[in-house]
């Protein structure tokens, strides 16, 4: 009698390690049943698919780590680090200016001097505009508390006006009780380094140099600055009526600090 046929079973076996006494298999050991051996999973090794887990690159063909874990960090151009650390610089040289300007409005240093200079604004035919009239005002107090036993005025004339500056503040502190004999009249100056150097001529011939300048808040520091630069002693107690407010104040803070940040570099009389 012929026994019975077994059906051919193709499966691949794959060699059996053989498992030590009290030794449990884990899923650690696998069976490649192509090579017909055991493969042990190194330790630290992550299985494929997990976050994390190295991918294979289609287009390189090797294994590198997944994008969310890598970046290749990207190079910044020196010449464009240049003016980025330019541009920096630029921007804290002129914020310093800037807290300058702001902080020298807000100092009086009013003290005993050989005069006091008052820097000249805008007149109509002979009455100082309410800029002016603001300064000339604290010119009056500081005269009358005996700060100073001379006043300088300052500021020159458009070609239609008829009257200086000078003039017009001149009229007007006499207006208030100041002697016409301690004003000294500085009329030829269109800029504050042209008045104020107009200034240093006019006291060098009397042989004073220390000055207390009068102004706006907001124009304290470049004057204080240019008044130093042309020869003088200077010291800045700027009006405290002034009639500069609001955003206008503001953009002459921001304008004047340009200026006094171009000064220092280029000299205040190119500003």
């Amino acid at each position: 009698m012929t026994a019975p046929s077994r059906r051919n079973d193709d499966t691949p076996v794959g060699a059996i390690r053989p498992i030590a006494m009290g030794e449990m298999a884990s899923a650690d050991d696998l069976i490649d049943f192509n090579r017909k051996r055991f493969l042990r999973r190194r330790p630290g090794r992550v299985r494929p698919g997990t976050p994390g887990a190295p991918r294979r690159s289609s287009a390189l063909g090797r294994v590198g780590p997944s994008p969310g874990n890598w970046r290749r960090r990207r190079r910044v151009p020196i010449p464009l680090r240049v003016v980025l650390a330019l541009f920096v610089g630029a921007l804290g040289y002129y914020g310093f200016n800037v807290v300058q300007v702001y902080g020298t409005g807000r100092s009086d240093q009013a003290r005993p001097v050989d005069a006091i200079v008052v820097l000249g604004a805008a007149q109509y035919d002979g009455r100082p505009s309410a800029q002016l009239a603001a300064r000339l005002d604290h010119v009056v107090t500081l005269y009358g508390d005996g700060l100073a036993p001379l006043i300088v005025v300052t500021g020159g004339k458009q070609p239609e006006d008829r009257f200086t500056e000078a003039e017009a503040s001149r009229d007007y502190l006499v207006e208030r009780g100041v002697p016409s004999s301690v004003i000294v009249l500085e009329g030829e100056g269109r800029s504050t380094y042209q008045s104020l150097t107009g200034v240093a001529e006019l006291l060098a011939a009397r042989n004073v140099r220390r000055v207390l300048v009068v102004t706006d808040p907001f124009h304290s520091l470049r004057s204080r600055m240019i008044a130093a630069d042309v020869g003088l002693d200077a010291y800045v107690s700027p009006t405290p009526t002034s009639v500069v407010s609001g955003g206008a104040d503001v953009r002459r803070h921001l304008m004047e600090a340009a200026g006094v940040a171009v000064g220092r570099l280029i000299g205040f009389d190119r500003v």
